[in-house]
């Protein structure tokens, strides 16, 4: 019997290691993405962590190439993971054949694109997109189905139009009732008010929040709109293939929204400090750190070489 090599046994301690939030909904550990582009290896996602309730309704915001998109892919099933663990719903995306990532697609996860156009066949009514899939699937009455999605997102009446006959914001809704049409675990939407004005994306944020609140899907917003960012109760930041904040909002006595960031710490205690705190005390290769009773304290270099009075 040939003695395992020392990558291959690195790979099984990687297998049998204990996952993190094993009974999340979303669930990604450790997770790596890597893309070969000429030759150049660019890592995407860098041993990202992410945990989502079932039922959530949360956003994630980050700058361009921060990798909020690819992991959306991802999540789709349209990307394959190059490391780590990702789950949705109980489905392990890097073990999957083609045929169980068609199966995923069609019948676990559903996806809204920012692009309208891309989201709706032109020559299709409304009722007749929102059918398609469900016909794809077997259902021998999608009809009803795609007339109770389009009165639950207030798009009835566009029933029998075509999506060049629809408003941006319709087609959008549409969309979202396409999504919804083989009753997902899981909705995913990749700045789906991108191209729309305020009054429309406050329409369309209303039917996702509808559809997460009435069928207890999950929801998955990536966006730069701040309408939806700041309306969500969790807000995930991605940094450079990372989780690197979390701003989570309650509801106050008063009835207001109370919001706080915080840092997410990863599994090996990694955290993101912000770049503008970063700047404004020039931390840069090197910081000094100091445990107190009750936090720790982060300096940068040459604030204080000198130990606290108690040694540390």
């Amino acid at each position: 019997m040939d003695t395992p090599t020392l990558s291959e046994l690195e790979a099984q301690a990687v297998r049998e290691r204990p996952v993190f939030g094993e009974g999340a909904h979303i669930l990604c550990d450790n997770l790596v993405r890597i893309f070969k582009t000429e030759g150049v290896e660019v890592v995407a996602l860098q041993g990202l962590d992410l945990l989502i309730e079932k039922g959530e309704l949360i956003a994630m915001v980050g700058a361009s190439g921060s990798g909020k998109s690819t992991l959306l892919n991802v999540l789709s099933g349209l990307d394959v993971p190059t490391a780590g663990v990702a789950r949705v719903a109980g489905v392990d995306l890097l073990s999957m054949t083609a045929k169980d990532r068609l199966r995923y697609r069609r019948e676990t996860v559903g996806f809204i694109w920012q692009q309208t156009a891309r989201n709706l066949i032109p020559y299709l009514t409304a009722r007749e997109n929102v059918s398609l899939p469900m016909r794809l699937a077997g259902n021998r009455a999608p009809r009803s189905r795609a007339d109770e999605l389009l009165e639950l997102l207030e798009v009835s009446y566009c029933a029998d139009r075509r999506p060049g006959e629809m408003s941006g914001g319709e087609q959008q809704r549409v969309a979202i009732a396409v999504a919804l049409a083989n009753s997902p675990e899981v909705v995913l939407a990749d700045e789906p008010t991108g191209e729309l004005d305020s009054e429309s994306s406050e329409e369309v944020f209303a039917a996702l929040r509808k559809a997460n609140r009435e069928l207890g899907v999950t929801a998955v917003i990536v966006t730069h709109d701040e309408l939806v960012s700041e309306r969500v109760d969790r807000t995930i930041g991605i940094r450079d293939g990372r989780t690197s904040s979390e701003t989570l909002r309650r509801t106050s006595e008063d009835g207001g929204t109370v919001a706080r960031e915080y840092a997410v710490l990863d599994r090996v205690g990694r955290l993101q400090l912000p770049r503008d705190f970063m700047s404004s005390l020039n931390m840069e290769r090197r910081v000094r750190l100091e445990l107190e009773h009750d936090h720790i304290g982060v300096w940068p270099e040459g604030s204080n070489d000198e130990p606290s009075e108690d040694g540390r």
